[in-house]
């Protein structure tokens, strides 16, 4: 190493130390007066300022809570998929309530620390049965509704909310009718809800920074923005809310050719500050350059997050070179429930710095023993493997914790810290 090097080496290291000092005093700081989290202590609620983004684990599917920085909240997906094992982990906490009672009851929990009890949002990324619910439930809706509880029924019907936001209101009929039960049950929900409890639903708007918005005081907290990404073979193009179509016309195709759900999954760009967060629902790559690929024209727009959910749970379609190129994650989250969650060779390009360079850290809501015996030390890299998985962003944007709390119980104790990292 020439002395130009060690100096240019020295320098930047002496700039990472005093990063994570001024962090580590912000924090200290910034909190001071609030309770702070210990490893084996219930995580403190929500506070002003701060956003949390819970992403709850019942090991059948995904689901994720927003606190946003003034209050407002919402829901993006509650799966219950009901696939036997061994195709499953083992439901969380256990397997005397249904998936979207957990959820239900974890939300109401950390809902006492919002401004009200109430969803002021419920977003569904695509219809598929652990982003919505199962295909077969037995318990029906306790308030009339033609319609059984399952997944974000089940959620809906338990907690208040405000407004459905989906991918096919109100035809549903995109690229052709669905004909699933669940989905059907899931249409009647949706009618039943604006019929009869006032709820506002609403298709997602590709494009646009002003359907999820703040509501209790958007002028405090200007520099916090919802962008839709992609819907629908739609994507953004970056500038204004202009759009363009990355499928090809369907009189083109044939039907067997339409898109498959996933390729049709609601994506989205959360900002605080310096602060970014990506779900894109199950979007999944392709060959390259083809129509087939939405990943990588969907990360492009997008450009470099702090977060990533992975996308399609890290399964082997998900995940490809360009798009990780292109979003450069520091923090990757998998919200897994089966064996092939993550697959080998995505988990493999997702933590190497030959895809893209620089630190990264992984957490996983479940990995099961057969997955870890496939992938092997990979896993053992990872951060965290089983548990919820919650970002507190602080006040402004500028940096973030993440905590893992138990999923065996509902004591909400958090069972690891990681952090501070610096929001770029």
């Amino acid at each position: 190493m020439s002395k130009m090097q060690k100096a240019q080496y020295l320098f930047s290291l002496k700039k990472v130390c005093l990063q994570v000092f001024l962090i580590s005093m912000f924090w200290g700081i910034s909190y001071s007066g609030v309770a702070q989290p210990k490893v084996g202590e219930a995580l403190p609620g929500w506070t002003e300022g701060s956003l949390d983004i819970h992403h709850i684990n019942t090991g059948k599917g995904e689901a994720s809570f927003f606190i946003l920085p003034d209050g407002t909240t919402m829901l993006v997906d509650a799966g219950a998929t009901n696939r036997p094992k061994p195709r499953v982990t083992d439901a969380k906490p256990d397997d005397s309530r249904t998936p979207g009672e957990w959820i239900s009851r974890y939300v109401l929990h950390f809902l006492q620390d919002a401004p009200r009890e109430k969803l002021d949002y419920i977003f569904l990324t695509h219809f598929h049965d652990d982003h919505m619910g199962t295909r077969s439930s037995e318990k029906k809706s306790l308030v009339g509704g033609d319609y059984s509880l399952t997944g974000i029924t089940e959620v809906g019907e338990n907690v208040p909310f405000g407004k459905i936001i989906d991918r096919a209101w109100p035809e549903y009929n995109w690229p052709s009718p669905h004909a699933a039960e669940y989905i059907e049950n899931y249409i009647r929900f949706v009618k039943w809800q604006e019929a009869n409890e006032g709820i506002s639903a609403e298709q997602f708007r590709v494009g646009r920074n002003d359907q999820f918005v703040l509501v209790n005081q958007p002028a405090k907290y200007s520099n916090f923005e919802i962008r839709n990404i992609a819907a629908n073979g739609h994507v953004w193009t970056g500038v204004g809310n202009n759009t363009r179509n990355h499928f090809p016309p369907l009189e083109s195709l044939e039907p067997s050719e339409y898109p498959g759900e996933n390729k049709l999954s609601c994506a989205f760009r959360l900002s605080y500050g310096a602060f970014d967060y990506f779900n894109g629902g199950d979007i999944t790559t392709g060959a390259a350059g083809s129509w087939q690929d939405i990943e990588t024209p969907v990360g492009l727009v997008t450009g470099p997050v702090d977060v990533c959910v992975a996308n399609h749970h890290a399964y082997y379609d998900a995940m490809g070179v360009p798009f990780l190129q292109a979003v450069r994650p520091r923090i990757h989250i998998i919200q897994s429930w089966a064996p092939s969650h993550p697959s080998p060779s995505v988990i493999a390009r997702m933590m190497s710095t030959w895809t893209y360079p620089g630190p990264r850290d992984a957490f996983s809501t479940n990995i099961m023993e057969s997955t870890h015996t496939v992938i092997g030390s990979r896993i053992d890299d990872m951060k965290s493997r089983q548990g919820h998985i919650v970002i507190r962003v602080a006040p402004g944007g500028n940096s973030y914790m993440i905590y893992i709390l138990d999923d065996s119980a509902e004591s909400f104790r958090v069972t690891g810290i990681h952090g501070p990292y610096s929001s770029n």
